[in-house]
């Protein structure tokens, strides 16, 4: 058996010195751009409504393990956000809340493929895959309020800042990739493909709304007739007309669920040619 391997070691070694200039391999290493859309789900968008679609947008490093098996390093950037005004829901729609955030992630995934994918193998030129991973992204939900722009994780509005510190959040957590793509490679090197993944995340904070309303005195300040933004935000029903919503314990979102986040892609990727031979064979595919 050694005997046989180091045969066929020498023989690939011949071929690569005498016709490098003829053959080429491509690199294990792949390096692209990803452009899509995103869309969050969460307390304010509890039916899976797409009324808030916005663009994505980023940047991959991909390592083929093997022509089934693939890691990825990737980074991107995406608006998210969502309004009450939206639901078909009556008690949302008086609920009158809304927000947006800039997210800006950074992951690392594995990808199986279905079928054998190595680029310049005209077999091995397409397959679909699942995808999952790991990584964090940072956050940080405003509203508009009289043109005005407020961050409302500042504001406070489950009572953060008025008695409730438990329910201070962070702008950064987890997120778990979890979805499935498409790879095919169009001439030898150059690669594209389509992926869904959905985000998974540890926070029920992506959207400010998680828990209960509290008592709105608490918010009023110094002045009671002069109240900060927090009274106004917390409770945005009163903008609708009638009855303020919010009383001390009614539920404002569901703190049952996290919220979550998805992101629909095309990419475009490339893998440079190396005329190294390669140092092993294993599973019919060229290690370097």
């Amino acid at each position: 058996m050694q005997k046989t391997a180091a045969i066929l070691l020498l023989i690939l070694s011949l071929l690569c010195k005498h016709s490098a200039h003829a053959q080429s391999f491509f690199t294990g290493e792949e390096y692209g751009f990803a452009v899509g859309g995103s869309q969050y789900f969460g307390d304010l968008n509890d039916n899976y409504g797409l009324y808030f679609v916005r663009p994505a947008g980023g940047v991959f490093a991909r390592i083929h393990l093997s022509p089934y098996v693939a890691t990825r390093f990737t980074a991107n950037y995406t608006k998210v956000g969502y309004n009450d005004a939206f639901s078909t829901n009556s008690y949302n729609k008086k609920r009158n809340l809304n927000f947006q955030s800039d997210i800006v992630e950074v992951a690392f995934q594995t990808e199986f493929n279905f079928m054998r994918f190595t680029t310049g193998e005209l077999h091995s030129r397409f397959t679909p895959y699942i995808t999952l991973g790991v990584g964090a992204f940072y956050y940080n939900p405003y509203t508009t309020y009289n043109g005005v722009r407020y961050n409302l994780r500042q504001v406070g509005t489950e009572g953060q800042y008025v008695g409730y510190e438990g329910r201070i959040y962070s702008n950064f957590n987890i997120c778990f990739p979890l979805g499935i793509g498409v790879k095919y490679w169009v001439v030898p090197g150059v690669n594209v493909g389509f992926e869904i993944a959905h985000r998974l995340t540890l926070t029920d904070y992506l959207d400010d709304v998680s828990t209960t309303y509290v008592d709105r005195k608490l918010f009023e300040g110094a002045d009671p007739a002069n109240p900060p933004v927090a009274y106004y935000l917390q409770d945005r029903s009163t903008e609708k007309g009638g009855d303020p919503l919010g009383r001390d314990g009614k539920q404002r979102g569901n703190s049952a669920t996290k919220d979550q986040y998805m992101m629909f892609m095309f990419n475009l990727s490339f893998q440079f040619k190396t005329y190294k031979c390669p140092a092993y064979l294993k599973d019919g595919y060229f290690m370097y």
